[in-house]
């Protein structure tokens, strides 16, 4: 069945691309498709009891909505480009990077299985930004990041009431559901401190903010938890003292009231999480984190293998005994993977693919920062601004839980970056649909260069007298 879908992506693809309707409500389908991921997705050449990142060759419903709606816009003549912005030309170098890896893997078809994660997710990476890129439709966008915040609630409640202790929604894990919803929470916080709740945007994005919230706080996750008031102070002042937010106190008000009851509900849960966590989970992650240590000083350059962790881990490899007599445990956690994903990449892949990925990372953190000012007046300042905390505190969990190599994780992270991307390349046009000025970038390169240009002004000056005198 899933192989008949696949060969159904052309055709469905030319049906797209004769309506740009079609496309918006394939474009929809993809989210849809997130929202119902793990009853959507298959692994061919399963490992399904392996411990590494990727299982086996998968392929969702998401990757196939995905491809239909690159081949819609190829068709119709409004893909534009493979590689559009700095953020993809830093992905692509981090996957160049870590091709070297295979060379050192144990096993290459397990190493495959990740490879083609990348590339699977370098498309739908593609598939994003194209669709804006050639609709200019950022609202349906945004719209459909907030039914998947809602959605994804909906299951919590459902597993909450089906007795679940850590529901984790539609996510494989509670901690990869609580990063994620750190990113979409953040962002509809912000956009609720600039669009209020008149609107019917308004309402939805209220309504995305406080299911986002309210699944990160149930999910229990002890690290999101402490750094939920993190994510949410900075995307506050990012949009209050930069982007001069209006009438923010009576909005802030009334969620800090909300806030404090909720709160005041699972305290007593919060404490015991923290208060009743096993001491060996602690220990376990300072082993594995150890075992990593060892791998990166083994494997600076190309790491152990990249999807590898799992056959490394176990003998005839020496990683996890090293790691054991150092702490005076022996092996018994070989089974386990490191939490953090930077040593992860570190350990499989060397350290140039960490600093790869790290300016990946950054870059689009970056980026958010410098675009709150540039769109600063406009109806969209919320995403950069609310994404500026939500980036922040996604990055600071993963360097304590494993959370930046699941599936849907990374695809979260891509709808996410593919926006920030298009915010990079457009927003003088949506300054100026705004009716705000913007200075052309030839003026402002002139406008630096003025300095230089009086100096040389005054040389040219300076001979003149001089020649002038000698005469």
């Amino acid at each position: 069945m899933f192989i008949v879908a696949a060969l159904g992506v052309p055709p469905f693809a030319f049906v797209l691309s004769q309506n740009k309707r079609w496309i918006r409500y394939a474009f929809v389908g993809i989210i849809v498709a997130m929202c119902m991921y793990i009853n959507t997705s298959i692994n061919f050449f399963s490992h399904e009891h392996y411990r590494g990142s990727a299982r086996g060759m998968e392929v969702s419903l998401a990757h196939l909505m995905a491809w239909a709606v690159i081949g819609a816009l190829m068709i119709s003549g409004k893909f534009k480009k493979w590689v559009p912005e700095t953020g993809y030309v830093l992905y692509i170098i981090y996957f160049l990077l870590c091709l070297p890896s295979m060379s050192s893997a144990e096993d290459k078809l397990i190493a495959w299985f990740e490879v083609w994660k990348m590339i699977m997710l370098y498309f739908f990476y593609v598939a994003v930004y194209s669709y804006m890129d050639a609709t200019e439709d950022i609202k349906t966008v945004v719209k459909g990041l907030a039914i998947f915040a809602i959605v994804n609630m909906l299951t919590v409640v459902k597993d909450h009431l089906s007795g679940i202790y850590q529901p984790h929604g539609v996510f494989p894990h509670q901690n990869c559901m609580a990063v994620a919803m750190h990113l979409f929470g953040s962002m509809f916080f912000a956009a609720y401190l600039a669009n209020g709740v008149r609107k019917p945007f308004g309402k939805l994005c209220f309504a995305a903010f406080a299911m986002a919230a309210a699944a990160t706080a149930r999910s229990y996750s002890r690290m999101a938890l402490a750094l939920m008031p993190v994510g949410y102070g900075i995307a506050f002042v990012f949009c209050v003292f930069v982007g001069k937010t209006k009438r923010w106190l009576s909005r802030i008000a009334p969620i800090a009231v909300m806030g404090m009851l909720a709160f005041a509900a699972i305290l007593p849960r919060i404490i015991e999480r923290f208060v009743n966590a096993p001491e060996a989970s602690g220990n376990t992650r300072v082993e594995l984190a150890l075992c990593a240590w060892e791998m990166i000083k083994d494997e600076p350059w190309r790491g152990v293998g990249i999807n590898n962790w799992g056959i490394k881990i176990n003998p005839p490899y020496e990683y996890a005994e090293l790691a054991g007599r150092i702490t005076n445990r022996g092996e018994d956690f070989r089974d386990g993977i490191v939490e953090t994903v930077y040593l992860l990449v570190g350990a499989e892949c060397g350290l140039p693919a960490l600093a790869a990925m790290l300016a990946w990372y950054l870059w689009h953190l970056y980026s958010c920062i410098r675009l709150v000012p540039r769109l600063k007046g406009t109806k969209w300042m919320f995403i950069p601004a609310g994404l500026a905390g939500g980036l922040t505190i996604a990055y600071l969990q993963s360097c304590m839980e494993w959370v930046f190599r699941q599936q849907l994780n990374l695809i979260c992270l891509m709808f996410f970056f593919a926006l920030i991307s298009y915010l990079n390349k457009n927003w003088r046009r949506l300054r100026i649909e705004e009716g705000l000025p913007v200075e052309p970038e030839k003026l402002r390169l002139v406008r630096h260069m003025r300095p230089l240009q009086r100096l040389i002004d005054r040389a040219h000056g300076r001979a003149r007298r001089m020649r002038r005198a000698g005469g």
